[in-house]
């Protein structure tokens, strides 16, 4: 079914390019620009070059974090990492109480926790290997380290390995700084599409349930620890601007992805080359910022309910199939009503889309809701809207 999302996602994507924003990678043109979203309800939908492959960088540090406080217990984590903003730059000397770095986010963090997943005296190979298993499972497919960029990225690992030094002279790590920095290289260079992105982002989002395969990856109280030190941590010295223009739980990596999360509703992911001086990607920002505009997806909006709460599917008194929608009308209740709608006998009659205890809709949700009901009025649907105050044709034109 046409929910409009992928030409509003296209759209995006067409816009970002006709700015001329070519971003260098390594000194090269490099154009390329994706953007995916997945549901918790497990639709995915992609714009632009979402099957290029890229290495995941920081954005696998939420993830590890998450492993490391569900293998190891969130006080054992603590211990060895703060949570708080570091205000700095994500390869800063940036340090606390008791010499442990600020935050998982940032460099010196990450390569804390990832001492920590498999116990202190664990070798490295394993804990890598632990690593792009537990990553394979959040994207829904095996994914593979590509050796190649690491062995390139550590050779030129010096800030790396002082941080690494630095730590060890602490007690916060035990193995010898190459040995931890090598391990933690390959986290990062774990390849990655933007479609991986969006369904590992959306795992997050749905208290650790893939929701393309199903399978139970991470407990829900450690997804939702997760997301909480993102909203404070994940796009390093932006952050705060980040959470108060945006709204979304997010994180970056310097290969050009970036993902958030809206709890309970959607993963997205975006790719494009070319960052900021904070070390975001620059279109990923611009894409994000249209996406929470457009679709009323800033956390802010108080409107972070489930497709259950937004939207039910029912019979009315006399017979007819109805689904209604309630309160604010944003993306995850146009898209729960419209997959409703599609689920209804087409050979039972009149179907009701019932918008009268709505209060307000998102244009871009109005553009989905009247595009999909189009459309399946166009595969034999028997729909009709009730709109009393006009939401569709007051908001969306």
């Amino acid at each position: 079914m046409d929910t409009a999302i992928p030409q509003y996602l296209q759209r995006l994507i067409d816009d970002a390019r006709a700015r001329e924003e070519r971003q260098d990678t390594d000194g090269h043109p490099d154009d390329r620009i994706g953007i995916a979203l997945c549901t918790s309800t497990g639709h995915l939908y992609a714009a632009g070059d979402t099957g290029a492959e890229f290495t995941i960088q920081s954005v696998s540090k939420p993830f590890i974090f998450a492993l490391a406080v569900q293998r190891r217990g969130a006080r054992r984590v603590l211990e060895a990492v703060e949570l708080e903003p570091s205000g700095e730059a994500f390869d800063e000397i940036s340090l606390g109480d008791h010499y442990r770095p600020m935050n998982p986010m940032i460099n010196a963090g990450a390569l804390a926790v990832n001492q920590l997943i498999l116990g202190e005296d664990a070798e490295a190979d394993d804990r890598v290997e632990i690593v792009r298993d537990l990553l394979s499972k959040l994207a829904g497919r095996d994914l593979k380290v590509n050796l190649d960029a690491a062995r390139e990225e550590f050779r030129s690992a010096d800030r790396n390995l002082a941080l690494a030094h630095m730590l060890r002279s602490y007690g916060i790590i035990n193995d010898s700084a190459e040995s931890a920095v090598w391990g933690y290289t390959r986290q990062c260079c774990v390849s990655v599409t933007a479609r991986d992105l969006a369904i590992m982002a959306a795992t997050l989002a749905n208290h650790g349930v893939n929701p393309i395969t199903g399978e139970r990856v991470l407990d829900a109280r450690v997804c939702r620890l997760t997301m909480a030190v993102l909203s404070t941590t994940g796009m390093y010295d932006a952050t705060g601007r980040w959470m108060a223009r945006v709204g979304i739980p997010a994180k970056s990596g310097v290969d050009g992805g970036l993902i958030g999360m809206l709890p309970g509703q959607a993963g997205v992911a975006t790719f494009s080359p070319g960052l900021d001086k904070h070390g975001n990607p620059i279109r990923g920002v611009r894409l994000f910022e249209a996406l929470s505009d457009d679709m009323g997806l800033h956390l802010m909006n108080g409107r972070g309910r489930s497709a259950e709460d937004l939207s039910r599917a029912m019979y009315d008194d006399n017979g007819n199939q109805l689904v209604q929608l309630y309160g604010a009308i944003d993306f995850t209740g146009a898209e729960a009503a419209l997959h409703s709608l599609e689920r209804r006998d087409a050979d039972g009659g009149e179907i009701v889309l019932d918008l009268s205890e709505a209060t307000e809709a998102q244009e871009m949700c109005c553009q989905m809701l009247t595009t999909g009901v189009d459309e399946l009025r166009d595969a034999g649907y028997d729909i009709r809207i009730s709109d009393p105050d006009g939401l569709l044709v007051k908001d969306g034109g």
